[in-house]
C-alpha cells in the first residue's frame, strides 16, 4: 500500500497501523525494535522533532518500506552522483546488517 507523507502526523499514523495489522503493543513493538516506548509514542503521534536515525530504526523493524518520488531537475543529475548515492546506500544497508549480525 503506498501513502502520501505530507506531514510527521501522516507517519505516524503509518507506522501505528502497520503495528497494529502486526498486533504488536507499543511496548513490545519498542523492545524488539530497540527504541524506547516514549520515542515510539513521539513517532505514532507525529512529534515534529524526533531523531531520524531512529525513526528509520523503527520503520525498518516494523517492515516499512519507504521511497520518494523526486522532482524531474534530480533525475537528470549526473551519473556520477546517481552513482555515488547507490554506493552509499548499499554501504549502509551493510552497516545495518552487521550491527543485526552483531546484536543476535
Amino acid at each position: 500500500m503506498e501513502i502520501d507523507i505530507r506531514a510527521a502526523r501522516d507517519i505516524g499514523a503509518a507506522v501505528r497501523a502497520v503495528r497494529k495489522a502486526q498486533r504488536l503493543r507499543q511496548d513490545d513493538a519498542a523492545g524488539r525494535i530497540g527504541v524506547s516506548e516514549s520515542f515510539l509514542g513521539k513517532v505514532e503521534n507525529g512529534a515534529e522533532s524526533i531523531h531520524w536515525g531512529k525513526l528509520f530504526q523503527v520503520l525498518e523493524g516494523l517492515g516499512v518500506l519507504s521511497s520518494s518520488t523526486y522532482p524531474t531537475a534530480l533525475a537528470s543529475s549526473s551519473r556520477e552522483q546517481t552513482s555515488q548515492y547507490a554506493r552509499a546506500a548499499r554501504a549502509e544497508k551493510r552497516r545495518r546488517e552487521r550491527e543485526r549480525d552483531d546484536d543476535a
